[in-house]
């Protein structure tokens, strides 16, 4: 019933616009479309504004596109400037290894050859690595290989140009070595490396009756009867295990090697003259 009624209000009212407009004479006429258009006016503005917003909105549909596109350029420019800033990272770490390895050598009394690595063996464990120097830089065979973090190990295998370096964690590398600050001697071999990729060095033939503690600096002895020369008192490594031997007549230690627990890019032959000056 109230739908009804409201349906003959609606018809009432479109009618007398229709009479206002098309019947009434002129002056009255006007006069109902002022009245007309006064009652319209809210309804105007509302539409209006109701247009202004849906005008803008989509202007920022269409403007949504460029925002994408400008989103993709802001994503380039963040990879581009995460790459340099990767670049300028290795760059400063690279500049630190030279530094330390410039003012280890100033350090040193003994008399090196300074060599950088150009390639790593991909086979058995990066047993060997090898270097920029040879022969004609005066590398020879079976020298002391070291880097400011100690014994790396010794020259093989040596042309004009280039040298292998076989590493202490390598079993076919041996090195006369000792506890430092004792008595205590060994033979130092190495043990290849650890399923973690963990160097493994050994060092056999030290006395039963020695007391070796763990945390023990372990050098080179500088005796030249062991597979290499080496000076005396270049550092290998700490003890990490000590253990007898199968016979019960020596014990065995196992040590962690300070070089060779991180990659190496610059290291050090030792020359002839600072070999032979070694006691």
């Amino acid at each position: 019933m109230i739908l009804r009624n409201r349906k003959l209000v609606y018809a009432a009212i479109a009618g007398l616009l229709l009479i206002v407009v098309f019947v009434l004479p002129a002056s009255l006429s006007l006069k109902g479309k002022g009245a007309v258009r006064g009652i319209m006016a809210p309804t105007e503005r509302g539409a209006s504004g109701l247009g202004q917003r849906l005008a803008e909105a989509a202007s920022a549909i269409r403007g949504m596109g460029g925002a994408v596109e400008k989103n993709r350029e802001l994503s380039h420019e963040l990879v581009r400037v995460q790459a340099e800033l990767s670049q300028l990272r290795d760059a400063e770490a690279d500049n630190l290894r030279l530094r330390r390895a410039f003012k280890f050598q100033h350090q040193q009394s003994r008399a090196l050859i300074p060599c950088d690595v150009i390639s790593r063996s991909i086979s058995g464990w990066w047993n060997t690595v090898r270097i920029g120097k040879g022969s004609a830089d005066g590398i020879r065979e079976n020298h002391a290989v070291i880097s400011p973090d100690g014994l790396v190990g010794k020259t093989i295998e040596v042309a004009k140009r280039t040298s292998a370096v076989l590493l202490i964690c390598d079993p076919a590398c041996r090195v006369s070595a000792q506890i430092k600050d004792s008595d205590s001697y060994g033979l130092v071999r190495g043990g290849g490396v650890s399923l973690r990729g963990h160097p493994i060095v050994l060092m056999d033939f030290i006395d039963k009756d020695t007391e070796i503690l763990l945390g023990d600096e372990v050098v080179t002895s500088g005796l030249s009867g062991a597979g290499g020369l080496s000076p005396k008192g270049v550092h290998i490594g700490y003890v990490v295990k000590v253990h007898q031997d199968e016979s019960g007549l020596f014990q065995s230690a196992e040590i962690a090697p300070s070089a060779t627990v991180s990659l190496l890019d610059y290291l050090f032959v030792v020359s002839d003259a600072a070999t032979e000056e070694a006691p």
